[in-house]
């Protein structure tokens, strides 16, 4: 057809010619609209952008300010504490405290006093709520008017408990807990941990316990100061620290020597122990470089963790002569 063209597969359908024309091209991206997309340049980011909030925040510097180290805790985030005795114990033990709730109208006795003015001197903010919510926040434990929140426990990670005892030119002391599964027990490794210069505690993450209120209380304000970290499996990460360097010991009842035997005492170490019932699990007691006993009268089957790793880190300090 003159002065048209046919477009493809529509050459009996009426329209299907388009006349060639000069002058201004049809209406389109690439015609008359195509200088109005020209030089925009990129889409300014929001808090570039006035009158969006983001711009406002990013003025007020609230965008830049550094975030809180998360914690590296699993599970529940916080811990409740309720009860009179058990609020005031745990306050008196050094337990950490974001915040203290009493219930309205409840009766004022020495405890509640002891631990309002406990809760001041540490700072700790105070709320008072009605009975109905202090119910629901603890599970309607029997509270007795008043309960505590105790943060997540911030855990450490554990290459980090050889890397302090380089920075202090020590041989490491790292203990670990095989399937220890009551927290007072973690609490009072924790402790003798702290007394006789070891450099932290390792736990598994499941399966055991964790420092929870009970084991900080039992620790007596020992967790403040020596580290507990968890690691995902307990035999990769015995061999990630034989590889490092150090040797583990294995406490066991059926173990080859006694402990105040052994020469390399004064050695980098890592002393590990299982739970009273069952002891070390196969594959973290064949992983120990060394299976060591403590000698008892054969009247005494085993000790608890806590009892038995107290005894070790007496023994490993003495011999280190710290």
């Amino acid at each position: 057809m003159d002065g048209g063209r046919l477009m493809p597969g529509n050459s009996k359908r009426q329209g299907a010619t388009r006349k060639r024309q000069g002058g201004n091209p049809t209406a389109g991206s690439g015609g008359r609209r195509r200088k109005a997309l020209e030089g925009k340049g990129r889409t300014p980011k929001a808090t570039e952008r006035e009158g969006h909030k983001a711009f406002a925040r990013n003025r007020s510097g609230a965008s830049r300010q550094p975030r809180s180290r998360p914690s590296r805790s699993t599970g529940s985030s916080t811990e409740w504490v309720a009860g009179r005795n058990a609020v005031v114990e745990a306050l008196q033990a050094g337990v950490p405290v974001s915040t203290l709730y009493v219930a309205e109208r409840a009766e004022r006795d020495d405890r509640l006093r002891e631990a309002f003015r406990m809760a001041a001197d540490r700072h700790v903010s105070m709320l008072e709520v009605t009975r109905a919510e202090l119910d629901k926040l603890t599970d309607r434990a029997v509270h007795q008017g008043i309960a505590i929140k105790v943060p997540a426990y911030d855990y450490a990670e554990p290459p980090e408990l050889v890397d302090t005892a380089v920075e202090a030119s020590e041989p490491a002391l790292v203990v670990m807990l095989d399937s220890v599964t009551d927290p007072r027990n973690l609490g009072a490794v924790v402790r003798s941990a702290a007394a006789f210069g070891a450099h932290g505690v390792v736990i598994p993450e499941r399966r055991a316990a964790g420092m929870t209120a009970s084991a900080w209380k039992t620790s007596a304000g020992a967790a403040a100061r020596v580290p507990v970290a968890r690691a995902t499996n307990l035999t990769r990460q015995l061999k990630d620290y034989q590889q490092a360097g150090l040797t583990a010991i294995g406490l066991d009842a059926d173990g080859d020597a006694i402990i105040g035997d052994l020469d390399l005492l004064t050695e980098p170490l890592v002393l590990v122990v299982g739970s009273e019932g069952k002891g070390l699990s196969r594959l973290v007691r064949e992983t120990c470089d060394v299976l060591t006993r403590i000698p008892m009268a054969h009247t005494t089957e085993s000790l608890n963790a806590g009892v038995a790793a107290g005894i070790a880190l007496y023994e490993i300090d003495r011999r280190r002569g710290r």
